[in-house]
């Protein structure tokens, strides 16, 4: 989690039609503490949830793509093809590598499929691959294709007892493939909904991305914004309870009253944390505390903290 130069405070919810009330009031707002009070207003995100014994929504695909069209590593292979979310056209392995029990996974999973499996030297091998360690497997598929925003929060996480709500990951400019990728797969494994980045200002889903992710890209919903401000703003009006993380906060995570609501938790970029206009877009600010002498954490290693602490309260640990 990137250290801010600038101390954050929170600032007051700007109430929709659907929710006028019991809003998380920040320190700049008539000295009142910015940790949540009492149950947030009632409004819901648009789609609800869904019935008992219903069918789990599908969240409608925009047009266009972005990236994930080269997947390399075997977890994030096998992952691909156990999904069979989108189309592989061919899966390539290195002539003569151990027959490990997880290749032996991907080409039955690739034969069943019916999808040409190439076994190639590893020099073609690796004018092919484009990450540091492809671990001898590289798929070619169609790209992953990004979800509207409404439709990832009208998705629901694994419930536990029956009331879990949307989870959301935002990220404001975290350009760091390996980051981006850690995050996601750090996200996926918390049960979130899906992720959100920025369509300008993140990088498109590489090869080092989905390796990276380990396969969370295939279960992870994604959702492009032209702004992560503006993309708040449309979260706010469905419903969604917007929680920064940022070293400068006053109110440690576990503190934070939100977790069983509808969230979406936003983490800043590598270097500068939260821009100033998407700190602003925050119903509430939010810190990791920390001991020791350096005085920040990786944007990945805060984002799986959060994203287990927002699990941890909404499981009732």
């Amino acid at each position: 989690m990137a250290k801010s130069g600038e101390r954050g405070t929170t600032p007051v919810r700007r109430p929709s039609n659907a929710a006028k009330s019991n809003t998380p009031q920040g320190n700049a707002k008539g000295g009142r503490s910015n940790t949540a009070k009492g149950k947030p207003g009632s409004a819901k995100p648009r789609g609800g949830s869904r019935a008992k014994g219903g069918s789990k929504p599908r969240a409608k695909r925009q047009a266009g793509n972005i990236g994930g069209d080269q997947v390399e590593g075997r977890q994030s292979v096998r992952e691909l093809l156990l999904a069979g979310k989108r189309e592989v056209r061919e899966v390539f392995l290195v002539a003569g590598q151990d027959p490990a029990p997880i290749l032996h996974d991907i080409i039955d999973l690739a034969d069943e499929a019916k999808i040409p499996i190439r076994q190639v030297s590893r020099s073609r091998f690796e004018t092919i691959s484009r990450t540091e360690a492809p671990q001898g497997v590289i798929a070619l598929a169609a790209p992953l294709r990004p979800v509207l925003l409404e439709d990832l929060v009208a998705l629901e996480p694994k419930a536990q007892h029956g009331k879990a709500k949307p989870f959301v990951v935002v990220v404001d400019s975290v350009v760091d493939p390996h980051n981006l990728g850690a995050l996601m797969r750090s996200a996926e494994t918390a049960g979130v909904t899906g992720f959100v980045f920025s369509r300008h200002r993140s990088p498109r889903i590489s090869p080092t991305v989905t390796k990276v992710a380990a396969g969370a890209v295939e279960h992870l919903p994604i959702a492009q914004a032209n702004g992560i401000a503006g993309a708040l703003r449309d979260l706010t009006k469905m419903g969604v309870w917007n929680v920064g993380l940022d070293a400068a906060a006053d109110t440690p995570i576990w503190k934070m009253n939100l977790a069983e609501e509808s969230l979406a938790l936003v983490l800043g970029s590598e270097g500068k944390g939260l821009s100033r206009l998407v700190r602003e877009s925050c119903d509430l600010l939010v810190t990791i505390p920390l001991s020791g002498v350096i005085a920040s954490l990786n944007v990945s290693a805060a984002g799986a903290i959060a994203c287990f602490e927002v699990k941890r309260q909404r499981e009732g640990f």
